[in-house]
């Protein structure tokens, strides 16, 4: 039977998997059926000792994602996002409006198309060129979703629109362009607390994307 969004068969996905010899997977329940899906799995794993034991897990399926950094290397600036988000709010975060690097769930596109989409829609840029940096999990002991990290230069000639989010998404996006600088100290006084884009921040700081000021 379809779930509330005429999805079938969500409990078969991983039942096939034989990639590992050492894991057999024996069941998949679906536990909740949302706008995403949560499975308890149940599989036979062999340890390194050679002994097989049976351990459940559940996983998170909210689909993959992907995020970007855009820079101005001439202005020495990054273009972030600042939103509200209800999980980090109820767990400790002050206010619960994180500063964010333009990240979206891909929706059936391929991450190259997704991201520009996101871009455009967050920040008002038409992307050109993208540089991909790499691909992640961010949560594998629970969440199944992989994210494609991008960077891409921009100027600000190519902010063709007001960005901000869909609204009718229920988004609400505050646009912060900021100096290099800036942001790297923002992840040093916490300001800065989500980790797809203190990866990126750190990424750009390691290759010398931007130049940081003397001192």
């Amino acid at each position: 039977m379809s779930d509330s969004r005429g999805r079938t068969g969500l409990d078969q996905t991983g039942r096939n998997l034989d990639r590992n010899p050492d894991v057999i997977v024996r069941d998949v329940e679906v536990t909740s059926d949302g706008w995403h899906v949560l499975r308890r799995t149940t599989f036979d794993v062999r340890g390194r000792d050679g002994q097989w034991s049976t351990q459940q897990r559940e996983t998170y399926d909210r689909g993959n994602g992907a995020t970007i950094l855009l820079y101005d290397a001439a202005r020495g600036t990054v273009l972030l996002t600042r939103q509200f988000r209800f999980p980090a709010y109820v767990n400790d975060h002050p206010d619960g409006m994180l500063v964010e690097a333009a990240a979206g769930l891909l929706d059936e596109d391929d991450p190259e198309t997704a991201i520009r989409r996101e871009a455009r829609e967050e920040l008002g840029v038409e992307v050109g060129q993208l540089t991909h940096v790499f691909d992640a999990y961010m949560s594998p002991g629970s969440v199944t979703e992989r994210i494609h990290f991008y960077a891409a230069s921009y100027t600000p000639g190519d902010r063709t629109s007001a960005g901000g989010g869909v609204a009718d998404e229920g988004e609400d996006i505050e646009i912060l362009e900021l100096p290099f600088d800036v942001a790297l100290d923002m992840i040093d006084n916490g300001r800065i607390a989500d980790g797809k884009t203190i990866m990126l921040l750190q990424w750009a700081a390691i290759r010398g994307i931007l130049a940081t000021s003397p001192g």
